[in-house]
């Protein structure tokens, strides 16, 4: 499909059609599934280990507080992406209005970028603990790592936003996103004019031996795989966490026998 061009810019109220994947007739439903069957676990996944912190006073410490935070960011990501692509799969819904666009995109960009930033407050973190033992508790105080965390989504939320300012006003002569879901790139390339500024912010590779749809498919892995990792990386690897969600279950078979 080619994007629809028009002599005069669109106007408002604008729908998008997102390109989406290929399916072959009678496989949406199985492609539906697979996707709800990702969602369930990175949901259930990472509500378990974020009610589990946030349950036990006994992990309210600086690893596992930073472990919450990226749980919220990959629910993010997901969230913004999966249950639209299972719409897609089972109705062959490709529309999207202009606003759920734009949030869609912002969320997604926010994700990546959020994710990087979380991930540099832990390394910090680690730092500490490997470098400055005997000064750890004295160096990340409470307020340290708060304001590091807070100064990690602030960021995170600035730069995203700056890149969408540049463009929310631009005027697009296409309403045709090729990709999957919708990101600052994909609404750039339906601008009336060059927008290079924005060009600074969006690094773009590019493999033209590949098809469409496993370009598609990499760029969903990215949002997908970091959620049903993370939280057997981060969480379940954890002696206190994984002890702490075998206690729980435990407490759960014993009052439902009773």
């Amino acid at each position: 499909m080619e994007n629809i061009t028009m002599v005069a810019p669109l106007k408002q109220p604008i729908v998008f059609h997102l390109e989406g994947f290929y399916v072959p007739l009678g496989y949406g439903a199985y492609l539906f599934f697979l996707a709800l069957l990702c969602y369930i676990v990175i949901m259930l996944a990472n509500s378990v280990v974020l009610c589990v912190i946030v349950m036990d006073k006994n992990l309210h410490r600086p690893m596992y507080i930073m472990v919450c935070n990226l749980v919220v960011c990959d629910l993010l990501g997901a969230t913004a992406v999966v249950p639209r692509l299972m719409l897609h799969f089972l109705t062959g819904q490709r529309k999207i209005g202009y606003f759920s666009a734009i949030a869609q995109a912002v969320s997604v960009h926010v994700y990546g970028f959020a994710v990087q930033t979380i991930l540099g407050v832990m390394a910090y973190d680690r730092y500490i603990a490997v470098c400055e033992p005997l000064r750890y508790h004295d160096i990340m105080t409470s307020a340290r790592l708060h304001s590091c965390l807070g100064l990690a989504w602030f960021t995170a939320f600035l730069f995203i936003g700056v890149l969408f300012i540049f463009h929310i006003n631009s005027p697009l002569c296409g309403n045709i996103i090729h990709h999957v879901y919708c990101s600052n790139r994909g609404i750039l390339n339906l601008a009336c004019s060059p927008t290079p500024i924005n060009n600074i912010y969006v690094v773009s590779q590019r493999f033209p031996s590949l098809s469409q749809n496993i370009k598609k498919f990499v760029s969903i892995l990215f949002i997908i795989i970091p959620p049903v990792l993370n939280p057997i990386i981060y969480g379940l690897v954890s002696k206190d966490i994984r002890a702490n969600i075998i206690q729980h279950f435990k407490y759960l078979l014993v009052h439902r026998k009773k």
